[in-house]
């Protein structure tokens, strides 16, 4: 039998498993990864770049741009940088529609990453499962934003609008009956609190179902367990953050650590691995799917029983109400300069970071008292852990090297930038 040769086998970016467009150059000794050299540049969205050419609220849609499955959660980072050189308080309400979005939002990329993880390791009804629910959570975002992914719905100072009082409903096709469209219609009858309240309560069961699917399944185990191990020492070296770090047995999430917004007034458990593998990181995230549901379901309860005003009344940063515009020549001029000339940030320069789905994602922002950013630098948790990818792999096998991309839950918007 002939030996066996080391070769160089280019994988991505149009492998399936390859999550965006990711060029992994493995080279190998028969089928066992010896080295893996990851090749970003195939997708540069510049987004650093633009957003000092743009005023602050031009460039806040860029941010849903950057990893595109946790959209509010990369405005959210944006907001708190502005608002930390602004000096600008936000309103109570305003705080906690933000951290139930931001929860939602991690529903939204947890559920993304469970089905393409459950279909690059072989399960196909994952997949269905998790977009089933990912529909529910889009109607939120729409609801609110008028968009279902690209949201720009957080704003410096707030959020864009108050939650709207009635649910979109489904109307009768020729493909659906009466009776499936009534049952679609069943938590749509009230609100969008009245909404989400319905989804929080039906939530715990689909995660069971998830569960069932794969938590001992025994082919899931044999792709997952004692694969891609990362140890507490090596993961905050390596950078990690969120489910990466956390997997390895590393008690740290800065919704605990370095609260913002409301989330110190939340009651919440940080779901933690022991092994560091990709078995133990698939687990935390699925507790942390439970956890933000216990958020949400805290939020909905407060946000029912305080009304109040979601932005800031400072209308050299917000908006005025169009109320208000019809009555004051003021308040109409005030509009006119802060979409024509955006606002003027003191000069200074301010770091926010978000415990968003991925991990810590931080946005820099230098300010030379203009309108726009003098810097903008991203702290995008996808880009360390994409760099961890070469010394996990080594060792495996080429089978591996899938779960393990599954595992680190990247996504090339936020790495690419």
């Amino acid at each position: 039998m002939a030996d066996i040769k080391n070769y160089t086998l280019n994988f991505g970016p149009q492998h399936p498993a390859a999550h965006g467009v990711l060029r992994l150059v493995l080279e190998l000794d028969g089928e066992v990864v010896q080295r893996a050299d990851p090749h970003i540049g195939l997708l540069h969205r510049a987004t650093e770049k633009l957003a000092e050419h743009k005023t602050y609220i031009q460039a806040l849609p860029y941010m849903d741009r950057l990893d595109y499955v946790s959209m509010m959660c990369n405005e959210h980072a944006y907001c708190l940088a502005i608002e930390k050189l602004l000096g600008v308080e936000v309103p109570l309400r305003g705080q906690y529609i933000r951290v139930m979005f931001a929860e939602i939002t991690r529903l939204l990329n947890h559920l993304m990453w469970l089905g393409a993880h459950g279909l690059d390791c072989g399960a196909m009804t994952v997949f269905l499962y998790a977009f089933r629910e990912r529909e529910d959570l889009f109607d939120m975002y729409e609801a609110v934003s008028g968009a279902r992914m690209h949201a720009a719905y957080f704003r410096p100072g707030g959020v864009y609008r108050d939650l709207p009082d009635s649910m979109a409903q489904y109307g009768e096709s020729k493909i659906r009956n009466a009776r499936a469209v009534e049952a679609r219609n069943a938590g749509r009858q009230g609100s969008l609190l009245d909404f989400i309240d319905d989804f929080t309560q039906r939530f715990p069961a689909y995660v069971d179902e998830y569960e069932t699917l794969l938590t001992d399944n025994r082919i899931w185990k044999q792709r997952t367990v004692g694969i891609g191990v990362v140890s507490p020492e090596r993961a905050m070296n390596l950078g990690m953050t969120g489910p990466m770090l956390r997997g390895s047995g590393v008690v740290w999430d800065l919704r605990k650590t370095q609260p913002y917004d409301v989330y110190d007034r939340m009651d919440f458990d940080i779901p933690v691995g022991k092994n560091g593998d990709c078995y133990d990181r698939y687990l935390v995230r699925m507790e942390e799917m439970r956890q933000s549901n216990r958020i949400i379901k805290q939020c909905v309860d407060w946000l029912r029983a305080n009304p109040g005003p979601v932005i800031t009344d400072n209308h050299k940063v917000a908006a005025p109400a169009r109320e208000e515009m019809k009555t004051s020549m003021e308040a109409l001029i005030h509009h006119f300069k802060l979409f024509s000339e955006g606002m003027r940030v003191p000069e200074g320069q301010a770091y926010a970071a978000v415990e968003h789905p991925k991990g810590e994602f931080g946005i820099y922002l230098v300010s030379d008292g203009a309108n726009k950013p003098y810097r903008l630098k991203i702290r995008a948790p996808g880009f360390a852990h994409l760099a961890a990818l070469d010394e996990m792999s080594r060792g495996h096998m080429i089978a591996d090297v899938v779960a393990i991309i599954g595992t680190l839950d990247i996504v090339f918007g936020e790495i690419d930038r």
